[in-house]
């Protein structure tokens, strides 16, 4: 009689949630596959950086072959998922060339974490003129837009439409963007400061814009007072309590005192609002269950889809119940998503010996937020609030150690040590399929 054959575990997504379940099943008897329509893992928190030039694209990302070189029990397979066949507990892959016969992939347990994508809150043709920052794509793109609205600026002779051009609106005040528009204005008043003859950078008008009644909402407001006041010391104008109402390729308006205010801008970035995955809403019509407003499935203590205890679900596209059946307010941040993947790779290995796993429980160790140079706030575990330069070595400290590969931490923090000590940035070149706009 020959052996078992191991146990076939799939993974969707190669983010923070799947790439983490994959490492931690490292020992475990198990044969892994892990399956991303992208060859690499982003460190998506320090995306505004490329967008901004302060980092390259390589050194937020790392290669999934590279990372799991030496995890001989897994593989990873270069694909898009196009469906969930769960009675056959195989997972459908898409992208194929013309004639070629349906892929699938069988699996014994299956693990999805797709992420998240940023919504428009129904407004899809905002998409094209106002650039996300959730991927590598979305950030060169920003920054192709941004670089190149300086240079329009240079050679506009009309005194309004340069000013259009030095206006850069930024929408949403969470932590991505008020980290993107604090890096906006310290490119436009420390980096490209003299670098033009005709155009003033550090006239450049930087404004943030949410419907929230403060920046950083999620933090205590005593952090949020703090946050408003050091972007101010920046030169960016928090504007709170405006609801964006239209964007186009020369503007964008929001609703204040009960009508709309025009702004013109030629560069928005949109950092406002997520919405899960398409595949949460594939795999809920797979197993008969909804998704939420937010198209999130609806996973149980465990993170096991109802009626399929060998699916999970993990990250942004997840709504986690309790047991109560109550969902449980988690925080759609990189740490969630960490400690989901290795809840799943452990919960995979106690049922391999019989046991039963204990439900998840996040544990939360803080929250932090860099504005700029030597400007950040952190509300850490234990009710501990920082602001100013420990927060900013902290969340410096926290990135580091986060980030996928000795190498990439090592650039990276050449990369801080030379911007901290000359202001300059090493990344400004507006990259061939980067799309600027059209002066």
């Amino acid at each position: 009689m020959g052996a078992d054959p191991p146990h076939r575990v799939v993974v969707v997504g190669g983010g923070f949630a799947g790439l983490n379940a994959v490492r931690r099943l490292r020992d475990a008897p198990v044969e892994v596959t892990l399956v991303d329509r992208q060859n690499f893992h982003l460190f998506q928190p320090l995306a505004y950086q490329v967008a901004t030039g302060a980092l390259a694209s390589a050194e937020v990302a790392a290669p999934l072959r590279a990372v799991l070189k030496r995890q001989v029990n897994a593989g990873v397979v270069l694909a898009t998922v196009k469906g969930f066949d769960l009675g056959a507990r195989e997972v459908v892959l898409g992208d194929l060339p013309d004639g070629e016969p349906e892929r699938r992939l069988a699996y014994d347990t299956l693990i999805v974490a797709a992420g998240s994508n940023y919504s428009y809150f129904g407004h899809e043709e905002w998409r094209e003129v106002a650039p996300e920052l959730k991927s590598i794509g979305g950030a060169l793109t920003i920054r192709g837009r941004l670089l190149s609205a300086f240079e329009a600026a240079e050679l506009e002779p009309d005194p309004e439409r340069r000013r259009a051009w030095l206006t850069f609106a930024v929408v949403g005040a969470g932590p991505t963007g008020v980290e993107m528009a604090g890096q906006i204005a310290e490119l436009a008043r420390d980096t490209l400061r003299g670098d033009f003859r005709h155009a003033r950078p550090e006239q450049a008008r930087i404004v943030l814009l949410d419907g929230a009644e403060r920046v950083l909402p999620a933090f205590p407001e005593g952090l949020s007072r703090h946050a408003a006041r050091e972007l101010e010391e920046l030169g960016v104008e928090p504007l709170v309590g405006r609801t964006v109402v239209d964007v186009d390729a020369e503007s964008v308006s929001w609703e204040e005192d009960g009508g709309p205010v025009r702004m013109p801008t030629r560069t928005v970035v949109w950092a406002a609002g997520v919405r899960a995955s398409r595949l949460a809403t594939l795999l809920g019509e797979a197993a008969g269950t909804e998704v939420d407003k937010a198209g999130r499935i609806a996973v149980g203590p465990d993170l096991t889809v109802a009626g399929h205890p060998e699916v999970l679900a993990l990250g942004d596209m997840a709504s986690v119940h309790g047991p109560d059946g109550e969902p449980l307010r988690l925080p759609g941040l990189a740490p969630v998503a960490i400690q989901q993947g290795r809840y799943a790779a452990r919960a995979i290995a106690t049922r391999l010996r019989g046991e039963r796993s204990r439900p998840f429980h996040y544990l939360d160790k803080g929250n932090l937020a860099t504005i700029g140079r030597s400007k950040a706030v952190a509300e850490l575990r234990g009710g501990i609030h920082l602001w100013g330069l420990p927060a900013w070595l902290a969340w410096l400290t926290v990135h580091i150690y986060y980030l996928i590969g000795f190498e990439n931490r090592l650039l990276v923090l050449l990369r801080w040590t030379f911007s901290f000590l000359t202001r300059g940035r090493g990344a400004r070149l507006i990259g061939l399929g980067a799309k600027a706009p059209e002066p």
